[in-house]
């Protein structure tokens, strides 16, 4: 008994004792390694579970020189973070892939006004790895981090070529490509895109299978607007179409955000969806579905993409082999808005 009356904890010494091996036995079966003979690690279980013996995890991580932390880095925003349900999905994707191990999870909103003092913490042993997403081909910061620490990119960097990068994406050419073939299935000849930035993967790839549905049916492909995935910027990208005074009676947005922004200015120009503009958007996020009409728009499971960048980065940092690039499909979700 101790001082106070309490029952000593039980140590390691104390397990060695029990199961007949030496500190440096249980040390190695306790942190997992190969080299320790079936039979005494069975003798060291049993130790374990007769004394009820709980490792000391401060002290193996500090052995291990592993914090069992990861950090999920947003270069967006706080307001954009919030407010956009496709990072409420992936957080939650991560979040459930980390609760069966013992890492985890901080969530570091990094605005590029301030990249030096996100790259100190991310490279000062604060973690074990990172995950990114939402990054732009501008953030050399990140790409340079995987040299320093283990990163899985959500969506593929612009800069995966170099071999080197792990991430995980959905094909967003052939996504596009479907939703645009949706529409000129459906009749509509003077199809628009509101595509994302150009420098970031999303934005650009969506942009090019539009490019390429429109090419192989022989239209147009001069009616084009950029946003940034917001509302707003969906919006003012729609207005901009509407003031070319052109035939126009489809769009194809690169997310459901702008889809949403672009359906306020139609209802707005006393046009309807879809019976004068059909539109589709991209993500199947909860507000689409919900929309009046209900948005078309290709599927893509942003908390199975969270889940796999989070069990490609854990095998990462345990040393374990894992792909460079893992490509999830998307699916053509259809409602009334085309």
């Amino acid at each position: 008994m101790g001082l106070n009356g309490a029952a000593q904890a039980p140590t390691l010494e104390m397990v060695a004792a029990r199961a007949g091996v030496s500190r440096a036995t249980v040390s190695r079966v306790v942190n997992g390694s190969p080299k320790v003979k079936p039979e005494l690690i069975s003798a060291v279980n049993a130790a374990i579970a007769e004394l009820n013996y709980v490792p000391n995890r401060a002290a193996r991580s500090l052995a291990s020189r592993r914090t069992e932390s990861i950090a999920l880095v947003i270069p967006e925003s706080t307001s954009r973070v919030f407010a956009d349900p496709f990072f409420a999905m992936i957080i939650q994707g991560v979040a459930v892939h980390l609760a069966a191990t013992d890492y985890t999870l901080g969530i570091v909103v990094a605005s590029e006004a301030n990249p030096d003092k996100t790259r100190r913490y991310l490279t000062g042993g604060n973690i074990d790895g990172a995950l990114v997403v939402s990054h732009h081909s501008g953030d050399h910061s990140y790409e340079r981090l995987g040299r320093t620490v283990p990163v899985v990119f959500g969506g593929r960097p612009l800069h995966a070529d170099d071999g080197e990068s792990y991430y995980v994406d959905v094909d967003n050419i052939a996504g596009a490509v479907t939703a645009t073939r949706h529409l000129i299935e459906r009749g509509r000849r003077h199809i628009a895109t509101i595509a994302g930035p150009a420098d970031m993967p999303a934005g650009f790839d969506r942009e090019l299978g539009w490019r390429r549905a429109m090419t192989e049916a022989g239209l147009d492909t001069g009616l084009i607007e950029w946003g940034d995935f917001s509302p707003a910027s969906g919006a003012m990208a729609m207005r901009r179409l509407l003031a070319r005074k052109v035939p126009l009676d489809a769009v194809f947005a690169a997310n459901d955000q702008m889809a949403l922004g672009a359906y306020a200015v139609i209802a707005e120009s006393g046009l309807s969806i879809p019976d004068d503009i059909a539109v589709v958007g991209y993500d199947d996020d909860a507000l689409g579905s919900a929309a009046a009409p209900a948005l078309t728009t290709m599927h893509q499971s942003m908390t199975e993409l969270g889940a796999a960048m989070a069990e490609k980065l854990v095998k990462l940092i345990e040393g374990e082999p894992a792909e460079h690039a893992t490509i999830l499909q998307t699916r053509l979700i259809v409602r009334g808005s085309s």
